[in-house]
């Protein structure tokens, strides 16, 4: 993790017009056919965890996802993780950072070890250090068209929201929100994100 000088980066002109802005965070909003995720969490592997690791692989080879701005900083990283919400037994909830491997066997044991972690002691769990955490957070027993996430002012980290998948005949589809820093990428950039999160989904073999 290293701070960097916004104006030696490509960033530089989006630093200077977005980080004091009283808004800065876009949503985007997409529809993607995540019928090879279902079939696959039919053979024992959790639908969530299959798209948050698919977020984390198409992520991993995006440039702008490993430069964050925080406070007034612009911040490098080395690494990324998925954050998840954990439901609890007391009918709350917990947030869990999972750090993205390219196996996505050791994600899914990490996926697993700590979620259930954080559902047994009811404590988050939060990755500190060298990692850019995208959140995510999922409402699998609602359909939502999209959602719009609150800015504190503090958290710039991006972040995804999703429903409850529609069947359509034989696919299933999901709309996926996509919030972001505008500091931290253009529109452009997060809409290739999502044209590759599509792909990923469906070339995805685990």
């Amino acid at each position: 993790m290293e701070e960097l000088d916004p104006k030696k980066t490509s960033r530089a002109a989006a630093f200077g017009l977005w980080m004091k802005a009283p808004m800065p965070m876009v949503t985007l909003v997409k529809t993607l056919d995540v019928t090879r995720l279902v079939r696959l969490s039919r053979r024992g592997l959790k639908f969530n965890m299959l798209l948050c690791w698919c977020i984390g692989k198409v992520a991993s080879r995006t440039e702008e996802f490993y430069t964050l701005p925080a406070g007034d900083k612009l911040i490098r990283y080395g690494n990324l993780a998925v954050n998840t919400v954990v439901a609890l037994a007391d009918s709350g909830i917990a947030t869990c950072d999972v750090p993205f491997s390219q196996d996505l066997a050791r994600f899914q044991r990490d996926y697993r070890t700590l979620t259930a972690r954080v559902r047994d002691t009811g404590a988050p769990y939060d990755l500190n250090g060298d990692y850019m955490v995208i959140g995510a957070s999922a409402l699998p027993q609602t359909e939502i068209d999209g959602a719009v996430n609150i800015y504190a002012g503090f958290c710039n980290n991006p972040f995804l929201v999703w429903g409850k998948y529609r069947k359509k005949l034989w696919r299933a589809v999901l709309p996926i929100s996509f919030q972001f820093h505008h500091t931290q990428m253009d529109g452009g950039h997060a809409a290739r994100f999502l044209e590759d999160l599509q792909e990923e989904i469906q070339t995805l073999k685990p």
